[in-house]
């Protein structure tokens, strides 16, 4: 599964803390966490790694762009809130807005954030009032993206999301991808499965198994996964759907894995289900060499709700080369995350996703940064695409965003253990990340990314 929680095959998952805010409702003007007029403004610098100060003051006087004024800019964020019940893209744009706000904002431009909650379906109504109102999307994402870029697109709306995750969403014109979430030519997990089937566990690489809802996204996921894994000569020997809505009984499933003798089982689906599916398992005294968890279990609550089949099977997962969270006190970027949050939103944890939604952040505002009182969104895009080697300040492996395509050689795997997640054995050579995978090209056809010529635009149009 791409490095996202891909709520078109999830049910609602329980909503975090949220101490100083209840956010709902989609197309409103949200409060920016911790910056009340008049209060303490919390001491966090404002430089971020090695990207130095993001956000700053200055003396902007046009309102060059729709959304823009001369004293601020509206910046939509897409959650599926009402059917996920999990703010934790708003909550970490909120956080972000927060602090950039208190250093002077975006060139001296306040950022507005503008909650558009999709309730999963409602895609293209939101996505409208974005068109609107916004001067651009940042930091969020939704399950059934590709269902709005047709709009996004007609309307000219520059898209920095933390998450994509359609065939025609994933990798579409005037959209870019901070960190390295899933590509549309390539897969971005190649080092990843090289590593399971040939150094880690060889003896699985005859018996894989797939376990994917029966969604649109967890189904190209998991055909992609097949080829991906089939390309390194493994054989598939199990591959199976469950219901969206959940399985109350997963020991069928269990019994299937294990007459088919299911060595490395993949798992796409929401993170509750895999945790009973694993109960299932170790309730039968069976255990593959490893199951792929996959990033979007990658969390804490992952492993609470484990419970005793934590030590009983062996879960692993690919970052694809996003800092791990718990490495905090050895890469700084990840700390000073940790420290926006305690400082703006004290007590709330820090998920997966919202650091990739922090990479998104940072990416539009260090672009917008450099466009300076004439913010338009040609200016913003290009500024994007011309970082050839963004790290988002230290959080995650460089990739060349002027590469459309996004290719990226970097990984790291993770593996949950009683003691919380740690990394795999997995010989990194270059600090916490491995580079040295060139991606597998699909041969098969998943679909294209939309462009600007899908919709009768153009580049020329983008002002």
């Amino acid at each position: 599964m791409s490095l996202l929680r891909t709520v078109a095959v999830a049910a609602a998952v329980p909503l975090l803390a949220v101490p100083m805010l209840l956010l709902g409702g989609c197309g409103r003007d949200s409060g920016t966490a911790g910056s009340e007029e008049g209060g303490a403004k919390p001491n966090v610098p404002a430089e971020f790694g090695n990207l130095g100060a993001v956000c700053g003051g200055g003396s902007p006087k046009s309102a060059s762009a729709r959304g823009v004024t001369a004293d601020s800019v509206k910046v939509g964020v897409f959650s599926d809130l009402g059917f996920t019940k999990n703010p934790e893209f708003i909550r970490a744009s909120e956080i972000f807005a927060a602090w950039c706000n208190d250093k002077g904002g975006i060139a001296g431009r306040k950022i507005v954030v503008d909650v558009h909650d999709t309730k999963l379906t409602e895609v293209r109504q939101r996505m409208r009032d974005a068109c609107r109102d916004d001067f651009a999307l940042v930091g969020g994402g939704a399950g059934l993206d590709s269902l709005g870029v047709k709009d996004r697109l007609s309307c000219l709306l520059p898209s920095f999301p933390a998450q994509v995750a359609q065939v025609g969403s994933v990798g579409a014109d005037l959209e870019v991808s901070a960190s390295p979430t899933t590509l549309p030519y390539h897969d971005i997990y190649t080092g990843y499965r090289r590593w399971l089937t040939s150094e880690a566990y060889p003896e699985s690489k005859a018996r894989i198994g797939f376990v994917s809802a029966d969604s649109p996204v967890s189904k190209v996921l998991g055909d992609k996964g097949k080829e991906g894994f089939e390309s390194q000569g493994a054989s598939i020997v199990y591959d199976d759907l469950y219901p969206i809505a959940g399985v109350s009984d997963w020991t069928p499933y269990a019994q299937s894995i294990k007459e088919k003798g299911v060595r490395g089982l993949i798992f796409n689906g929401e993170p509750r289900q895999l945790v009973k599916l694993e109960d299932a398992l170790t309730a039968i005294g069976y255990k593959p060499d490893w199951i792929d968890a996959t990033n979007n279990n990658y969390s804490s609550t992952f492993l609470s709700e484990a419970g005793s089949s934590l030590g009983a099977q062996n879960n692993v997962a690919d970052l694809g080369g996003v800092a791990p969270l718990e490495k905090a006190d050895s890469i700084p970027a990840v700390a000073q995350v940790r420290a926006l949050f305690a400082a703006y939103a004290p007590g709330e944890d820090l998920s997966f996703p919202q650091l990739r939604s922090i990479s998104a952040w940072l990416l539009f505002a260090e672009s917008a940064s450099k466009c300076g009182d004439a913010l338009t969104a040609r200016c913003v895009y290009e500024a994007a695409l011309s970082e050839k080697a963004w790290t988002a300040g230290g959080l995650q492996a460089p990739i060349d965003l002027s590469d459309r395509d996004g290719t990226t050689v970097c990984f790291n795997i993770e593996q949950a253990t009683a003691a919380g997640w740690k990394p795999a054995d997995f010989r990194p050579d270059t600090g916490p990340y491995r580079c040295d995978v060139e991606p597998y090209r699909f041969q098969r056809d998943y679909g294209k990314p939309l462009t600007l010529g899908d919709v009768g635009k153009s580049m020329s149009e983008v002002q």
